[in-house]
């Protein structure tokens, strides 16, 4: 049975008053295991239904799968539901799993926290539903390991891409890639993809920048990645859409285009 490991709270790198505490409080007698090869985020609020499963089968596919050392941290960002009893019970039993609470809702600052204290080599976070198929786990994170790109991401609309979604859902996605790359030029085709991975080095330099700190904050990440001229490898998924999916998608769309206006008036695009 693996030992809940400690956790040092984060300073936020944008404000003092954005902070993260850990679940549970530190024992003297635990430490931190050695630095893994992939630290996968999986950021949650209010998810005490879907994660145990999302946890438990991750957990299984990368151990029967791959060789390389890893770390899950269920990254739980102000739940007010079980989910930090879920999480801490797994984090108990299942070695490699580890808790970041954090006191504040936002799934782009849940991302931002945990990358920025962790020491992996490569960087990934993941949507507790597990919509992505994990058979795309390989493509994402080995070029990355090997040194070859910067990012990769998983796309429902590049080439070769399996999807199974509302057709609401479908229109919204297409016209809002449509829309970033009409007023913003991007070139990736799926920025919101809830499948992401880039080298530790690289993924910090970029937190300082992106402002964002909820949905918007994967596009933001992207678009300063392109702006920096770093390589995007993008990997087509099977995605199934999650029926219970807590994206409240009309909010999300409305501030995600007040970060699309916030970047061409940065940016001059």
């Amino acid at each position: 049975m693996g030992d809940m490991n400690t956790l040092t709270p984060h300073p936020d790198p944008l404000t003092s008053d954005r902070s993260g505490s850990v679940a549970p409080p530190a024992s003297p007698s635990t430490s931190r295991a050695a630095a893994p090869a992939v630290e996968i985020v999986i950021p949650v609020h209010n998810e005490q239904l879907a994660l145990e499963h999302g946890v438990r089968t991750l957990h299984a596919y990368l151990i029967q799968t791959f060789a390389f050392s890893f770390r899950i941290t269920i990254a739980d960002n102000a739940s007010t539901d079980a989910t930090l009893d879920v999480a801490r019970a797994l984090a108990q039993e299942l070695d490699r799993v580890e808790v970041l609470y954090l006191d504040r809702k936002g799934r782009g600052h849940a991302l931002r926290c945990a990358w920025s204290r962790s020491d992996a080599t490569v960087l990934a976070y993941m949507d507790v539903d597990l919509s992505t198929d994990l058979a795309a786990l390989d493509e994402l994170l080995t070029p990355l390991l090997e040194g070859r790109g910067d990012l990769a991401i998983g796309s429902r609309l590049a080439p070769g891409a399996d999807v199974t979604r509302g057709l609401r859902r479908e229109v919204i996605s297409r016209g809002y890639n449509l829309l970033l790359r009409a007023l913003l030029g991007v070139t990736f085709s799926d920025a919101q993809c809830g499948f992401k991975a880039g080298r530790r080095e690289v993924l910090q330099a970029l937190l300082d920048d992106v402002q964002d700190d909820d949905w918007f904050f994967d596009t933001e990440l992207l678009y300063l990645a392109q702006q920096r001229k770093l390589a995007i490898h993008e990997v087509p998924v099977r995605w199934v859409e999650d029926r219970d999916s807590r994206v409240e998608i009309i909010a999300t769309a409305r501030e995600d285009l007040r970060g699309v206006t916030r970047l061409r008036e940065t940016f001059g695009t």
